[in-house]
């Protein structure tokens, strides 16, 4: 069976195409026609082999892009386009790969009569479930314009957020990895040269130089580590980095990495609870907004809050609701993860019918504390990373400067 690209158009004119798996063209066609298009054209894909789509699988859509994806699809429905023309268009203009080709099976399940939302819903590697749910939610209540809407703000405003982080984390990162790599090539290339004249000097001096100073010892032996048994440390390295990336993705990992994240110094641990406090309460207001039942849109705020702790304390608010109490009771009881302040805004929002509004409020206060603190943290970091670097490079030069100092003194 080979897999076969075709290009058709249905009787009203509107084009269609994709990719179909077959034992030969004629039955791509015939399979067409049974659908009710007209085929304009049908070939063999070229599968020299498509390493390109093996990486596809492992790399995720960029939430900027589904957030374009879906203010456009909510604009031409809004606008009365038909469904599979919006898609159609949506196709065409789409630019990420994977997202094409997700649009186009959901065009296709939708001309064989599937739904929206169950289309999407065979597709959980591309739409997550808040997504769905909010989907489903405007699908069947006749306002998935606004649905769609609600999405994408959704998703521009948890995009924002990473990105400020993301942005205020890499020049700190940036230059730590260049202090490691400098310590590695002074290490490697430039202390054994200076070992070699202290070794120099010895032999001519035998008994007044040879003892050297305890620093000097030290780097000796780290740079005789470095380059003389790589073999040893070099795949501890690289075993270690992939086996703490596999813990922190397993069941029993995660829950620890995420908790241990929150309690990093340099405010670096605060930062990281009110992003996620932020991603929770907007993700949490906009499945309410969008008409999700409320034990669905706990579940979902919890499975997409990024964070294991926020996870579990969304089930412990799922079999509060669940058994007839409230969602503030759980909330307030987790000190350590919820301020006092979310479980009285979220009291205040139950007791008032106004939960959506007070979850907003809640989502906007802390995405202003996030930019705060990033902007603090930045100040903060830039002069302990000057820091860190200079005290390394110096360390280094005078561990090797110490020997000429003494043998100076017992010269003079």
């Amino acid at each position: 069976m080979s897999t076969y690209a075709f290009r058709a158009v249905d009787v009203a004119g509107v084009p269609s195409r994709g990719e179909m798996d077959a034992a030969s063209k004629g039955q791509v066609t015939e399979q067409l026609r049974e659908r009710g298009l007209i085929v304009l054209d049908v070939s063999e894909t070229n599968e020299a082999f498509r390493l390109e789509q093996v990486f596809d699988r492992f790399r995720s859509i960029k939430a900027r892009d589904m957030a374009i994806f879906s203010r456009q699809f909510a604009t031409l429905i809004d606008s009365g386009m038909p469904m599979l023309r919006s898609l159609h268009t949506l196709e065409d203009q789409t630019e990420d790969e994977r997202l094409r080709d997700a649009i186009t099976g959901i065009r296709q399940d939708v001309e064989a009569g599937s739904s929206l939302a169950d289309a999407m819903e065979r597709r959980p590697q591309i739409f997550d479930p808040m997504f769905r749910a909010m989907v489903r939610s405007g699908e069947s209540s006749g306002r998935l314009d606004e649905a769609l809407d609600r999405v994408a703000f959704q998703l521009e405003k948890l995009d924002a957020l990473r990105r400020q982080i993301r942005s205020a984390m890499m020049y700190p990162a940036f230059v730590f990895v260049l202090a490691i790599v400098i310590l590695l090539v002074v290490v490697a290339f430039i202390v054994p040269v200076f070992a070699g004249i202290f070794k120099e000097i010895a032999d001519d001096t035998p008994g007044e130089s040879a003892d050297l100073p305890f620093l000097t010892q030290t780097i000796m032996s780290f740079s005789n580590f470095i380059t003389g048994s790589w073999f040893v440390w070099l795949p501890l390295l690289i075993g270690g980095t992939v086996g703490f990336f596999q813990w922190k993705k397993s069941e029993w990992g995660r829950p620890q990495w995420d908790a241990a994240k929150l309690k990093i110094p340099v405010h670096i641990g605060d930062v990281i609870q009110k992003a996620a406090l932020a991603r929770w309460s907007r993700t949490f207001a906009g499945t309410v907004a969008s008409g999700v039942p409320l034990l669905q849109s706990i579940k979902i705020t919890g499975q997409t809050s990024g964070n294991a702790m926020i996870e579990q304390a969304m089930d412990d608010v799922y079999d509060s609701v669940r058994s007839g109490g409230t969602i503030a009771h759980p909330i307030e009881k987790n000190e350590s993860l919820f301020p006092p302040m979310v479980g009285h805004m979220v009291t205040v929002g139950e007791e008032t019918g106004q939960l959506e509004q007070m979850l907003t409020k809640i989502a906007d206060f802390y995405e202003t504390e996030v930019d705060a603190k990033v902007k603090a943290l930045t100040s903060l970091l830039e002069p302990l990373m000057i820091v860190f670097v200079g005290g390394m490079v110096g360390v280094i030069v005078i561990a090797m400067y110490l020997p000429i100092f003494s043998l100076y003194d017992k010269i003079r």
